[in-house]
């Protein structure tokens, strides 16, 4: 059985990527798992406990409630707080309570999501390889472009994918091999295509090391 150590959660909050205002869906589920994790994210989802009534034994007991709960928001308020770049922190630090700050992002960088998911779909739409550039980093650049659509939890079809790559984005050199994969019977997925782009390019600087090659043997001969 595997055991969670206080050395282990500081790690994890050591690695994750503090947030600089993009991808914040991402980061705050993160957060919420660390958080539930080292047991604090209750403050956020349960309010603070009354003030003990006048009953001596349920006093001392309410009271070690809320002092506990006073405790542990001040824990997740820091632990959010040291989870963000120091631009927003000093933004945000002097927010009271964990569960204000948790939803002062939520109000602010949900929507900033909405508006960050329409340009991630205009960027893969309008993105077009071209010539002069190497290949295969212009086809890793359009991966990225999916992975965020996966993180943003937006589906589109990998066959459409290919298609438009091979289609639309491709380089205008590239029309043999363009034409060799549109007549194929069997669809690709998008690692296949990416194995397929790496035997061309490797083909195409073959060739040129001939050319280069042959060019030095004409100008021996002369």
């Amino acid at each position: 059985m595997a055991f969670v150590t206080l050395k282990d959660i500081g790690s994890d909050f050591h690695r994750l990527e503090r947030f600089d205002g993009g991808d914040f869906v991402r980061w705050q589920k993160k957060m919420h798992f660390l958080l539930v994790t080292v047991k604090v994210y209750y403050v956020i989802v349960n309010p603070r406990p009354l003030k003990p009534g006048e009953n001596e034994e349920k006093s001392v007991a309410k009271s070690r409630e809320r002092l506990r709960w006073d405790q542990d928001d001040e824990i997740c308020r820091g632990h959010i707080l040291n989870g963000m770049s120091n631009t927003l922190f000093d933004a945000y630090h002097t927010v009271k309570t964990a569960k204000e700050l948790w939803n002062q992002l939520e109000r602010r960088y949900i929507t900033e999501d909405a508006t960050s998911k329409r340009f991630i779909v205009s960027k893969f739409f309008y993105y077009k390889m071209v010539d002069g550039r190497s290949v295969m980093e212009q086809f890793n650049e359009i991966k990225s472009i999916l992975d965020r659509y996966s993180q943003h939890k937006l589906a589109l079809d990998e066959f459409i994918v290919v298609t438009s790559i091979v289609d639309g984005r491709s380089p205008l050199s590239w029309k043999n091999f363009r034409n060799s994969l549109k007549h194929r019977k069997e669809d690709i997925n998008l690692d296949e295509l990416g194995t397929h782009l790496r035997i061309e390019v490797r083909k195409e600087e073959n060739y040129k090391q001939k050319e280069a090659q042959s060019s030095i043997k004409c100008s021996l001969a002369i």
